[in-house]
């Protein structure tokens, strides 16, 4: 057994040792190719193959062991900073051998993929599908709330219990969150209507806020060239709200501007009276 246990953390060793002694890049990026296909935990038959780093990710492996063993006490986005600014430095030729390594690994991949594919049921292929349509639904959410926290969509209106929940988490019973808010939704119960009535009209109060901020901000988005991050109901109303917005200003400039033909005529008119 000991012998057995000895022979596994050699190996471990000796697989780790190949990792960690892997140098930078050569011209081809083999060695941190093959650092991440041993620390990929998930490199087994039954998983399909990895996708391979783009050049820019090479390089940014690259330089990040770089960084570390230079400045290890640097922040990590200072460090993307730094790595991203130097890739745009960059000339073709230097870029070259990162653009290569990632081309031939992404022959390699699709190669693989092939491979992987071609041992899979239709039931696995399809569940297949269907995983990699779910991953990048959830990209896109993710994506669009990112962009919508950058672009300052209002935060939706708080209910009662919220509020309620916020007034008193600090000091309720419990302690971890999770016995907090039980704590709190039981307490919540007990309370009376009359009891409810201040959050309740908080809540009412912070859902005007919300719908007045909405409008406005819904108004800048189609404004600003931004009518994607707003539902299509919505996008109608405000773009009909708009166009009437753009009439009234037109009619009120009609109105306070004189036409070309009616101050021509007037200077016809005064010309002659003077005439005469």
């Amino acid at each position: 057994m000991a012998g057995v246990v000895a022979l596994g953390a050699a190996l471990l060793g000796r697989r780790l040792g190949g990792v960690l002694s892997c140098r930078p890049w050569p011209a081809s990026c083999s060695g941190v190719c093959t650092a991440i296909r041993r620390l990929s935990l998930d490199n087994t038959p039954s998983a399909p193959p990895k996708r391979p780093l783009s050049a820019y990710l090479r390089y940014v492996v690259e330089q990040q062991q770089n960084l570390f063993k230079q400045s290890p006490d640097i922040k990590l986005s200072e460090k993307t900073k730094q790595i991203a600014h130097a890739w745009r430095q960059l000339t073709p030729d230097q870029k070259q051998p990162y653009e290569l390594a990632a081309s031939d690994a992404k022959l390699k991949y699709k190669v693989e993929l092939a491979a992987f594919k071609a041992n899979l049921t239709p039931a696995q292929l399809a569940s297949l599908k269907e995983e990699r349509r779910q991953k990048l639904a959830k990209r896109r959410t993710m994506r669009k709330k990112r962009k919508l926290t950058i672009l300052g969509k209002p935060k939706r209106p708080r209910t009662a219990f919220n509020i309620f929940m916020a007034e008193n988490f600090e000091e309720a019973k419990g302690a971890t969150s999770q016995a907090k808010l039980k704590n709190l939704q039981d307490e919540w119960h007990r309370q009376s209507d009359q009891q409810k009535q201040m959050y309740t009209q908080l809540a009412e109060d912070d859902k005007v806020r919300y719908q007045n901020e909405i409008k406005l901000w819904e108004e800048q988005m189609i404004e600003t060239g931004h009518g994607d991050v707003i539902r299509v109901k919505q996008k109608r109303r405000v773009q009909k709200l708009l166009r009437k917005k753009v009439n009234a200003h037109k009619m009120a400039d009609k109105t306070t501007k004189p036409s070309a033909t009616s101050s021509t005529t007037k200077a016809i008119k005064s010309k002659k009276t003077s005439e005469e």
